[in-house]
């Protein structure tokens, strides 16, 4: 038996594979390459065919999003003390499980607006000031900015976010997903669905890896600096962060797709071009480094690398980049759960007894 259920298939699935010796990412029968130029709105609508009664068109999950952000943000009076001195997937974790946990597609509006209002919301109180409310004629990703910093941000900077909940949206059977559908299984409701799977995705060894890469870019300071610091660090056995994937045994296809995203940003001035220039930067070093002292090990960058980087000048702090994953990943969570439940199948796996017997009579 493989630890970790390597190459255990656990599940038939039509949202999505990922092929990790290609490099290919395929949504619903389109690859992340079509998809990351379309907004959040489109690739939800993709996600969600069939899986609920009459889904409407792209348009229509833009309005039920928006409704869905509108009622979430009764919830943001709830945001307390402790809450706020909680991590921030965390305070989000304990106000979606406040939702009615239904199976319908009104949850899953209602689901998928709390994850777009909380965070932006709590990350607010953080800093001590009011959460923004949603703006229902917005796109979905022009709100979320809206209500993190208080004005409209730039199509690019709106663009940006749909890019990066475009290629987080799904992706194959990874922990959180799995989670997900295992809870969707037992019949228990959505919400118990994505809460449970967000508490598997804020796991340092899933989704919680973007804000290191910053720490790497600070630390290393200049261009200049990337191949000393690179090479001490990997002397020490330190993991360069952005670099390798579970999965992936060539480029992350979603890394091209992010780095695109943050270059239109750069060249707009919504991001610091000598920000940028140091990633590009660190990036080329360490995939010679990597090639060369790891020969017989692929490692390429991943999704982390640039999300950290397009993050960081939306305006999210690094502590807040798993709930921000979390936005974008509620929707392949909810179309995993609904299809498990079509299944009819209790996730009941088997497990191997390796301890002691009981002892036999005298």
């Amino acid at each position: 038996m493989e630890s970790g259920l390597e190459d255990v298939v656990a599940a038939e699935t039509v949202l999505s594979d990922v092929d990790g010796k290609r490099g290919e990412l395929i949504i619903r029968g389109f690859s992340l390459d079509e998809l990351a130029g379309r907004r959040f709105e489109d690739v939800v609508a993709l996600l969600f065919g069939g899986f609920f009664d009459a889904v409407p068109d792209a348009d229509g999950i833009a309005r039920g999003l928006a409704a869905g952000r509108q009622r979430a943000f009764a919830e943001t009076a709830a945001i307390d003390d402790r809450l706020v001195n909680l991590p921030t997937t965390d305070a989000v974790r304990v106000l979606l499980a406040r939702l009615p946990d239904a199976d319908d597609l009104d949850a899953a509006f209602a689901l998928l607006g709390a994850a777009a209002v909380l965070t932006p919301a709590i990350i607010r109180r953080k800093a001590g000031l009011a959460p923004v409310a949603p703006r229902p004629e917005l796109g979905h990703s022009t709100d979320i900015l809206s209500m993190l910093t208080g004005g409209v941000p730039s199509a690019v900077a709106a663009g940006a976010l749909d890019t990066y909940l475009v290629t987080v949206a799904d992706h194959g059977l990874n922990a959180s997903t799995f989670t997900a559908r295992v809870v969707a299984s037992t019949r228990a409701g959505l919400g118990s669905s994505v809460v449970a799977a967000l508490s598997a995705l804020k796991g340092p060894l899933h989704g919680g890896a973007p804000g290191p890469v910053l720490d790497m870019l600070d630390g290393i300071g200049t261009p200049e600096n990337a191949v000393a610091w690179i090479e001490a660090a990997l002397d020490r056995g330190d993991r360069l962060m952005g670099f390798g994937h579970r999965i992936y045994r060539v480029r992350d296809p979603r890394a091209d797709a992010l780095k695109a995203a943050v270059r239109r940003m750069a060249a707009e001035g919504d991001i610091d071009p000598t920000r940028f220039a140091l990633a590009e930067s660190v990036e080329a070093a360490a995939l010679a480094i990597l090639t060369r002292r790891k020969p017989d090990r692929p490692l390429d960058v991943n999704v982390e690398f640039y999300t950290a980087l397009l993050l960081e000048a939306l305006g999210f702090p690094r502590e807040a980049f798993t709930a921000v994953f979390a936005m974008g990943r509620t929707a392949g969570w909810i179309a995993h759960a609904r299809e498990q439940a079509q299944t009819n199948r209790l996730i009941r796996p088997q497990s191997i007894y390796v301890g002691p017997r009981p002892r036999a009579a005298a």
